[in-house]
């Protein structure tokens, strides 16, 4: 009972992406399942599948060290299974890399529109060199008490062997060929003779053959001529010359469009009903992994240290430091929910867009914080902090420029000069702005030896800044000359 109420406990906080964790890791095991079914034995398949429900168990009822054993071998068992299959592996990453290389132009043919260009190309060919044949595609009656003789085959239709069937030294070559859908399931087959064919004059046994096959069956059948070199077809008590491939081919069209009609079938569904065994049971697997591994009801809690972000500050506003730079967090959720947690992406994010006045109290909130859904924040330290910001006067200032010790002796200045001349900031407002100057760092005129354009930073006095996007440099250019003896 206390399983029954843990088990509906646990859908009832299933979410959208709890439910495509499950989904993921089925189709994962799937496809585990379809490729170990083809390249390993079955018995050690199972005999993971055993140990995989044992560990399993194991972790619901908190067997420590049944547990650990158990993680240890799989760890042993997955390095086996990749040395033992790292051709077959190599070839599976391959084939995924070139999905995304795969560019179709047109789309593919169906095997029936294979079936109908392959029969179409053979018979013509055959046709050409007079040679004999005789073709009889199956719709949907049953023909086995039509047939008589024959050999069967129950293989894959083609040109060539169509052509070595039908060859004048081949057994098979004064028999039907009886072709179903895009396999050759007999050849050397013997048909019933149709006794109407007095309308259709003097025609041959194979001619006679195809006919009576008509009558009592919904089969197409094609003849070649091997006097002539004509194609005719059999098919609904008529017998109708062909007089060229493409006519042909449309008969075949048409037969199989109209005998054998393609199912309608969504590919989600088919897919779902191919394998559905190992699908049911891929899900089950997955969804007790998450009940053992993904699902956690027990609540914790784990502090952090996070970042203050100061954003929207106003233009004309400055944020005076000492500022608050990080605050404390307590998150709780389940444990899986921190695995997942970057905590780099953790911080508080203050708003300063409204500030208005020079000291302000503001409140932290827990929608100032950005955390996962599934987590949830208990408490921030400290709850409130002041803001101090001073208020700013925009204004333009001359630049002088700053140098230290002098030129070789053989140099003389003749100019120095800065772009920009005048520099444009922000001061506070308590500052006078008669007493504001602004100047670039020191240049040594020592290491000057010719000519020179240097860049350097501008020094700004206690309570003044640079709007934001200006340049924090200048341009200083330097013209000396030589002196003359």
């Amino acid at each position: 009972m206390d399983l029954i109420n843990a088990t509906l406990s646990a859908i009832k906080t299933i979410r959208v992406q709890d439910i495509l964790d499950i989904v993921i890791i089925a189709i994962m095991i799937f496809a585990f399942f379809s490729w170990f079914k083809t390249r390993a034995s079955r018995f050690v398949l199972i005999g993971i599948i055993l140990l995989g429900g044992v560990y399993i168990a194991a972790r619901f009822l908190q067997l420590y060290l049944t547990t650990i054993v158990l993680q240890s071998f799989f760890a042993i068992v997955l390095f086996v299974l990749v040395v033992i299959f790292q051709e077959d592996l190599r070839n599976l990453f391959e084939r995924l890399a070139l999905l995304g290389n795969l560019r179709k132009k047109v789309r593919p043919l169906s095997p029936l529109e294979k079936a109908s260009e392959i029969i179409t190309h053979t018979v013509a060919n055959l046709a050409k060199k007079k040679i004999g044949a005789l073709i009889v595609l199956q719709g949907e009656d049953r023909l086995d008490r039509h047939l008589n003789g024959g050999t069967a085959l129950d293989g894959l239709l083609s040109g060539p062997l169509l052509e070595s069937i039908f060859d004048p030294y081949s057994e098979g070559h004064d028999g039907a060929v009886l072709i179903k859908g895009d396999r050759v399931k007999m050849f050397g087959c013997h048909l019933p003779l149709s006794s109407n064919i007095a309308k259709y004059g003097n025609i041959g046994l194979r001619h006679t053959a195809a006919l009576g096959l008509a009558e009592r069956s919904d089969a197409l059948c094609i003849v070649v001529s091997e006097e002539t070199g004509n194609i005719s077809v059999a098919h609904q008590n008529n017998l109708t010359k062909i007089n060229n491939a493409s006519v042909l081919h449309n008969e075949l069209d048409n037969f199989y469009a109209r005998e054998i009609p393609a199912k309608k079938r969504h590919p989600a569904i088919t897919w779902l009903k191919e394998n559905s065994k190992e699908k049911i049971i891929s899900l089950i697997l997955a969804c007790l992994l998450w009940f053992a591994f993904g699902y956690q009801k027990e609540i914790v809690r784990r502090n952090f240290i996070i970042p203050i972000e100061y954003r929207n500050v106003p233009l004309h506003w400055h944020i005076d430091e000492p500022r608050l730079t990080e605050v404390k967090v307590i998150l709780q959720g389940p444990q899986q929910a921190f695995y997942l947690l970057d905590e780099r992406f953790l911080k508080l994010s203050l708003d300063l867009s409204t500030v208005s006045k020079t000291k302000q109290e503001i409140i932290l909130s827990k929608d100032m914080v950005n955390v996962p859904s599934n987590l949830s924040i208990t408490e921030i330290k400290p709850e409130k902090i002041y803001i101090y910001a001073t208020r700013l006067i925009a204004g333009t200032f001359p630049l002088k420029i700053v140098t230290n010790n002098s030129l070789p002796k053989n140099l003389i200045l003749q100019k120095i000069s800065a772009v920009p001349s005048k520099i444009d900031i922000l001061y506070d407002s308590r500052i006078n702005p008669q007493k504001i100057k602004i100047e670039t760092e020191p240049i040594d005129l020592k290491k000057i030896s010719s000519a020179s354009t240097i860049d350097t930073k501008i020094v700004l006095p206690t309570g003044a800044y640079f709007p934001e996007g200006k340049p924090t440099t200048t341009r200083v250019m330097i013209s000396v000359r030589n002196k003359t003896r």
